[in-house]
């Protein structure tokens, strides 16, 4: 036996497995929604089919996809989809199962996505994400908001088997819209400081390559503030671009870690305290300069990237009080305790120093 055999015999066996889901089809550009008929028969789905959509989303885009399908041979039904809650995701549950549905196609923005995620998880059929508007980072993940007495909460769900983001629509949403879903990205800065400093100080688990990812598609947020402008394609697919690479950083991860992290806590206490005031990524981008300036990294490249696109930078923007930002960022902890984040241990004196530098001149 020489050393080199000695070496092998001491080696442990690398028992490592992941089962990681990710788009199989994803289309995007101008008039991608046309596509649609040709990605569903790729997937080799019969049919029938179920458009779910939002009540105003069905009007202006959710019966055109039902046109496209129909008119492709597809048997297809619809379903207007309310609030997410429980009662909604068990709702649509069984309406698909009574209708003996085979796949969902979720046209609409952040809430219709992800209550097709649970609901293509819960009863084991597959979807489509049909964005309307660049708003929200679950796109292409495998995690799913929904709300609760106490909060919004993530669960795991399907990530959707292909994606067909058309820019035309993207781009004709609210600019607000577009503005939110590019803070949102934005907060994977903090997101990943969180990370990074809670595997040093408590062992949780990381993942480099979903760390790379989630910052890739922060960089091309900053990098791109000054072009994402109103209704603009370009823009639009920029944006769609940086939402798809953190929905994949989330699925690689196998939770929402790489693009949610304290910035995000303190967004869903702000809506538990200011419920209906602010929109979740506006208030998640306000979250990541508090968070940033806490870690002492470059807060204010971030406010300035917020400011170029038109995003709220301070709660006067936000349209609540800076008596709600620290309280929420001092209650932060409360929301999902197990994730160990920055606004862990801020005091009330901390907090109130973040908020009042947001008011800094440039």
């Amino acid at each position: 036996m020489n050393v080199n055999d000695n070496r092998i015999l001491k080696d442990k066996t690398f028992d490592k497995s992941r089962w990681i889901q990710l788009p199989r089809d994803v289309i995007a550009g101008h008039d991608a929604l046309k596509q649609l008929p040709l990605v569903v028969s790729d997937l080799g789905m019969k049919g029938p089919l179920l458009v779910l959509s939002g009540r105003n989303t069905m009007d202006t885009v959710g019966f055109r996809v039902v046109g496209l399908l129909e008119d492709a041979g597809f048997t297809v039904d619809s379903l207007i989809v309310g609030e997410i809650t429980y009662e909604e995701v068990t709702r649509t549950a069984q309406y698909a199962q009574e209708k003996g549905s085979v796949l969902l196609i979720a046209v609409g923005g952040g809430r219709v996505i992800d209550i097709a995620k649970i609901v293509s998880y819960n009863i084991d059929i597959q979807f489509i994400s049909v964005p309307t508007a660049a708003s929200h980072d679950g796109i292409a993940s495998s995690r799913a908001s929904i709300r609760t007495d106490d909060g919004s909460v993530s669960v795991a769900a399907h990530p959707p088997l292909a994606i067909v983001a058309d820019t035309g629509i993207l781009a004709s949403a609210p600019h607000r819209l577009t503005a939110a879903g590019y803070a949102d990205t934005i907060a994977n800065y903090t997101a990943i400081l969180d990370w990074d400093m809670s595997t040093r100080e408590t062992g949780e688990r990381g993942s480099e390559y979903a760390t790379a990812l989630s910052m890739i598609a922060a960089e091309l947020m900053v990098e791109n503030a000054d072009i994402i402008k109103e209704y603009d394609e370009r823009a639009a697919w920029i944006v769609m671009k940086a939402l798809f690479a953190s929905g994949v950083a989330m699925s690689i991860a196998g939770s929402s870690r790489p693009a949610s992290g304290g910035e995000h806590k303190f967004a869903h206490m702000l809506e538990k305290i200011a419920p209906g005031q602010v929109l979740h990524g506006e208030a998640c981008g306000v979250g990541t300069i508090l968070s940033m300036y806490c870690h002492g990294g470059d807060w204010k490249r971030i406010r300035h990237s917020l400011k170029i696109i038109g995003a709220p930078t301070t709660p006067a923007e936000l349209g609540v009080s800076d008596e709600q930002v620290v309280e929420a960022l001092v209650r932060a902890k409360e929301i999902r305790r197990e994730r160990y984040t920055i606004f862990d241990s801020i005091t009330g004196e901390q907090a109130r120093a973040a908020v009042a530098a947001l008011y800094e001149e440039e």
